[in-house]
C-alpha cells in the first residue's frame, strides 16, 4: 500500500488570535491537498507521555512533518525523548540567520567527538520539524509540505472524491467542531475516512530539559550538577531526563554547564537555551544578557550556580554555590580575554533597560 505523509500541527500555548488564525489557515489549506493526513495537537512540549496527543504521535509510522511554535532542533529532540524517532529531514523554511551561518561557517575545525547519537539505531524514516515563527501566512508552509511530499516520493492514495476539491460543508464542520466526534480518529472503516484529526487534550504547561543527542558526549556533567533528581542513566549508562517534572520551573542552570550546548529548554527566552542552532553553534551568546541581566559579567558556570542556589533556597534547602557538581576543568578554566562585545554588554547593563 502506498505511503501517505503525515503533518502534525502543534498549537501555541497562548490564545493569541493571530497565531490561532495562522494555525487554522494552515489546516484548511492542507485539507485541500491529496495524500496528506493532518493531526492537530496541543503544544508539543506540554504533552504527557501517556496522553492522547502522544499516543496519536506514536501511531504515525511513516514520514512525519511537525509544525510548531518551537525551534526545529527543540521540536526534534522533544519527539526523540518520547521515543518518536527518525532521521532528521531538511526543511527549506529556516530563520534567515541560520542560512547566513551555513554560508559563512564552513566545516567545523573542532576535533571529532564521540556523540551519543553515533551509537543509536534510528527508524528508517524522516522527521521534518518546521518553526511557525518564520512566516506570518500559511502559504509558505503549505508549499513546503507539498515539496517534502514530493521529496519523499509519496504515492497518493485516493481516499475520497472530496479530497480532489473543496470539502463539503458538513465535512469541514465535523473537523472544526471535534466535540461531536471521538477524541482520536484515523482508523475508521467508513467509505469516507477522515483526513484530519484534532486531539482533545488540555495538558498543563510544563518545564523540563531536552537533550540533543547529536551533540551530547555523555560526559555526565548535568547529572552531577542538578540536585533535583531530574537526570538519570539508562541500562546502557547513557544520560537521560528521568524525572522531567522534578525540574524547577524557569531554571535553565544545567544548560549553562553543558560543555556541548546539548541541553535545551524549549520555552526559555534566550535562543541559546531554547534550541536555536545559530546561537548555540555560532555566536554562543545568551541574549538575555543584552537586557540588563544582573549577572552579565559572570561566567556561564557562575550564573548556573547562582540559579541553582536560588532554586535550592526556594525548595527549603541550603545553597551550595560552586562547591558541588562543578567539573574541575570548568572551575580551572581561564576566562577568554574581553572584546568589544563584552564592553557593549556592560554598557547596556549600565543603561538599566
Amino acid at each position: 500500500m502506498a505511503k501517505r505523509i503525515s503533518v502534525v500541527i502543534s498549537q501555541g500555548q497562548s490564545q493569541n488570535p493571530a497565531k490561532q488564525a495562522l494555525e487554522e489557515d494552515l489546516v484548511a489549506g492542507l485539507l485541500m491537498e491529496p495524500g496528506i493526513d493532518v493531526t492537530v495537537i496541543p503544544h508539543l512540549y506540554d504533552l504527557k507521555p501517556d496522553g492522547t496527543g502522544m499516543l496519536a504521535l506514536h501511531g504515525i509510522k511513516g514520514p512525519l512533518i511537525v509544525i510548531s511554535w518551537l525551534f526545529e532542533r527543540a521540536a526534534h529532540w522533544i519527539l526523540d525523548r518520547n521515543d518518536i524517532g527518525g532521521r532528521e529531514g531538511l526543511s527549506l523554511i529556516r530563520h534567515e540567520d541560520e542560512d547566513e551561518q551555513d554560508d559563512e561557517s564552513g566545516e567545523s575545525k573542532e576535533a571529532i567527538k564521540d556523540r551519543v547519537i553515533d551509537h543509536r539505531d534510528l527508524p528508517d524514516r524522516k522527521i521534518y520539524c518546521i518553526d511557525l515563527r518564520v512566516h506570518k501566512t500559511a502559504q509558505p508552509y503549505i508549499d513546503e509540505v507539498k515539496r517534502i511530499a514530493v521529496e519523499n516520493n509519496t504515492e497518493v492514495v485516493q481516499l475520497g472524491k472530496w479530497i480532489q476539491g473543496d470539502p463539503q460543508p458538513e465535512q469541514m464542520q465535523r473537523f472544526l467542531n471535534p466535540g461531536a466526534r471521538p477524541a482520536v480518529e484515523g482508523n475508521g472503516t467508513s467509505n469516507e475516512p477522515p483526513i484530519a484529526t484534532r486531539i482533545q487534550e488540555e495538558p498543563s504547561r510544563r518545564w523540563y530539559p531536552v537533550i540533543d543527542f547529536s551533540r551530547c558526549t555523555n560526559c555526565m556533567e548535568c547529572i552531577d550538577f542538578c540536585l533535583f533528581g531530574v537526570y538519570g542513566v539508562d541500562r546502557n549508562e547513557t544520560i537521560l531526563v528521568e524525572q522531567p517534572d522534578n525540574c524547577r520551573k524557569g531554571c535553565p542552570a544545567c544548560s549553562r554547564v553543558c560543555p556541548e550546548n546539548a541541553i535545551i529548554f524549549p520555552q526559555h527566552k534566550a535562543p541559546t537555551i531554547a534550541g536555536s542552532s545559530v546561537v548555540a553553534e555560532g555566536l554562543k551568546i545568551d541574549l538575555s544578557k543584552l537586557f540588563g541581566a544582573p549577572d552579565a559579567g559572570k561566567s556561564a558556570v557562575e550564573i548556573a550556580a547562582l540559579e541553582r542556589d536560588e532554586q535550592l533556597l526556594m525548595a527549603g534547602r541550603e545553597a551550595v554555590g560552586m562547591t558541588v557538581g562543578i567539573a574541575k576543568r570548568q572551575t580551572g578554566k581561564q576566562q577568554e580575554p574581553r572584546d568589544e562585545l563584552d564592553n557593549l554588554i556592560d554598557e547596556l547593563d549600565e543603561l538599566d533597560l
